[in-house]
């Protein structure tokens, strides 16, 4: 016997990727109401996030300078991306709790972010509650040419800010964790190649451990080193004329970023122990 044709296909509804239980509510143009959602949603979590940092844990943010001027004086329609270490679930948003006051009122420089989707998107609530905050799901296993990170992408070229977190996971015993490669793309392949912002941070786990019960602390101490802008168009151009593959750029980017990555960890470790010397 025939079985009846579906006629509402909810995968198509909510464009859940097939098998996967993942949302992706992103459209290329946005409704007025999902513009004003996401508003709010920004200014609820960058709020929480300030008084969390500033008045709930101890912050110390070294370079922020250098954060304010890639955030609000780079020129026009360049993108920024800014990469750090993932020690805990609560990186982000906590570590925009340096962010000014007018970044709660303006979407436009809040970052974009990815997250994974089997973690964050497994239900259409949740899935609309991080869409709002401009995180976006991404595939583990996809590889770099998957339909989040073409999003992202996007927005880059739009000038826009992403954070990203190469490391692919929390890193929870803070060892070695070679560089996702969609950094690299994101870099080499933008209209405009973006301003690369490098940081790292010490002591997000402690305000949310990496253990049960996962209960945010207060009371802790974070520090944030901000290094130095990097700027990849001439080594871009350099290695196109070179005839380098793509997969060789994103791979010699990645890896920049991931050294220099590391050298500001050594630093920000030990400023964590200098800076909060007396409490140790």
């Amino acid at each position: 016997m025939p079985q009846k044709k579906n006629i509402c296909n909810t995968n198509n509804l909510y464009n859940i990727t097939p098998n996967r239980e993942s949302f992706f509510l992103f459209k290329d143009r946005p409704s007025r109401l999902w513009n004003f959602s996401a508003r709010i949603a920004c200014f609820v979590v960058i709020s929480y996030s300030k008084i969390w940092a500033g008045l709930l844990n101890t912050y110390k943010i070294h370079n922020q300078e250098r954060l304010y001027k890639c955030l609000y004086d780079r020129e026009e329609k360049r993108g920024l991306v800014t990469v750090s270490n993932h020690d805990s679930c609560m990186d982000d948003p906590l570590l925009w709790g340096c962010l000014k006051w007018r970044n709660t009122v303006q979407p436009a420089k809040v970052r974009w972010i990815t997250a994974a989707h089997d973690i964050c998107f497994t239900k259409f609530s949740h899935a609309l509650f991080f869409s709002l905050g401009r995180v976006v799901p991404v595939i583990r296993g996809d590889g770099v040419y998957q339909r989040s990170m073409d999003f992202i992408l996007d927005k880059i070229n739009n000038g826009d800010w992403t954070h990203i977190f190469p490391e692919g996971r929390v890193n929870i015993d803070k060892s070695f964790i070679r560089f996702k490669w969609g950094v690299g793309r994101l870099v080499a392949e933008a209209k405009k190649i973006p301003v690369v912002l490098p940081m790292y941070h010490v002591g997000m786990d402690d305000i949310l451990p990496n253990k049960k019960p996962y209960v945010p602390r207060i009371r802790k101490k974070v520090t944030l080193l901000i290094g130095q802008p990097m700027e990849f168009t001439e080594d871009i151009e350099l290695m196109r004329l070179m005839k380098k593959t793509p997969t060789e750029i994103r791979k010699y980017i990645t890896d920049k970023i991931q050294d220099e990555i590391y050298k500001l960890k050594e630093k920000a470790e030990r400023l964590h122990v200098e800076s909060f010397q007396e409490h140790v």
